[in-house]
């Protein structure tokens, strides 16, 4: 059976799948338009599977809010030109669109939602995937449920996204400003009382760790001192010896530095006052909640000296965050 442009045509609208896709897949299925639309939709399949393992570490956020429910969803691909595609952005807004009309739970049943063309959005993914041969996915989805929400997604690259739930209504320039907060400084938590414990442990850990270190050095480097040896030429054993080849340092400096390196660390190591360590430690757990739970950092839209917790108070008493979400394909 002769295929007419007329046909490819026809087939493309049905499936916006590229000119030779449609006339090759019309050709196969001598011409019938529902196999041919079988096929095409099978392609994507296989394009899927083939590229199962590939990033997507490109795509479009999108953001949705009707009443106390909002969603966050980001439709992955791999590469920023296919991103920007017209058709790819449609597919994203789409698949928006379904999600706060059904509020699936997760991405698992977002996939399994309807588009408006009928098509589930796992469907659509694929067909996506077939028509450009590139992986799309959901890359992320968050569904949030509060008396009042804001959202934000970032107007340039559409590549960055934020929702945040409050506990009540707060004035719409109060809310902006905190979930713009929100996706410019990523927060960790709300606050100190609800950062996930292993975050707070391997804060802690980290910080013990550094507070040691600094104490040891600090006293190696008074022994150094003493001893007529600038610590910052023995701060490392490439530097003893480049420094001893440039006349820097004497040999006989140079095997007095290992030595008190090695002796004096190991006798500062095993006598830290462990109080002072851990009081040390724990004022940089606290700088850490400072500088990463949202109601303790510096209100970005302010006047450079309240907390978030302090600007929100300062408009509402009751007012609170509840609960917050971002994603990045740029992280």
């Amino acid at each position: 059976m002769a295929i007419t442009a007329a046909d490819v045509m026809k087939l493309r609208k049905m499936t916006s799948a590229g000119m030779m896709d449609c006339k090759n897949a019309l050709v196969e299925a001598d011409g019938d338009f529902n196999k041919a639309v079988d096929i095409i939709r099978e392609k994507g399949k296989l394009v899927a599977a083939k590229r199962a393992d590939r990033n997507t570490s490109e795509g479009a956020v999108k953001a949705r809010v009707n009443g106390n429910k909002a969603i966050l969803v980001c439709l992955g691909c791999e590469t920023d030109f296919v991103s920007q595609n017209s058709e790819f952005q449609t597919l994203a807004d789409a698949i928006a669109d379904a999600a706060i009309a059904n509020t699936p739970a997760d991405a698992e049943a977002l996939n399994a939602c309807k588009l408006a063309d009928g098509r589930t959005v796992e469907a659509a993914v694929t067909e996506q995937t077939g028509k450009t041969g590139e992986k799309h996915e959901i890359a992320y989805y968050a569904l949030v449920e509060a008396p009042f929400i804001s959202s934000y997604v970032h107007v340039l690259n559409g590549k960055l996204g934020a929702l945040v739930g409050f506990s009540k209504e707060i004035p719409a320039e109060l809310a902006k400003g905190v979930v713009m907060q929100v996706a410019s400084m990523n927060p960790v938590s709300i606050s100190a009382a609800d950062c996930p414990k292993e975050v707070v442990d391997n804060e802690l850990a980290v910080a013990i760790e550094k507070t040691k270190e600094e104490q040891i050095q600090k006293a190696v480097d008074a022994a150094l001192k003493k001893a007529g040896i600038n610590p910052a030429h023995v701060d490392s054993e490439d530097h003893i010896e480049s420094n001893t080849a440039k006349g820097w340092l004497t040999p006989e400096q140079a095997a007095q530095a290992r030595e008190i390196i090695k002796t004096v660390g190991a006798e500062k190591a095993a006598n830290l006052p462990e109080q002072m360590v851990q009081n040390i430690a724990n004022g940089r757990l606290q700088k850490f909640f400072k500088e990463m739970t949202l109601e303790e950092q510096e209100y970005q839209m302010g006047d450079g000296k309240q907390s978030v917790k302090d600007a929100m108070a300062a408009a509402d008493k009751d007012a609170k965050v509840v609960i917050f979400k971002r994603f990045s394909l740029n992280d």
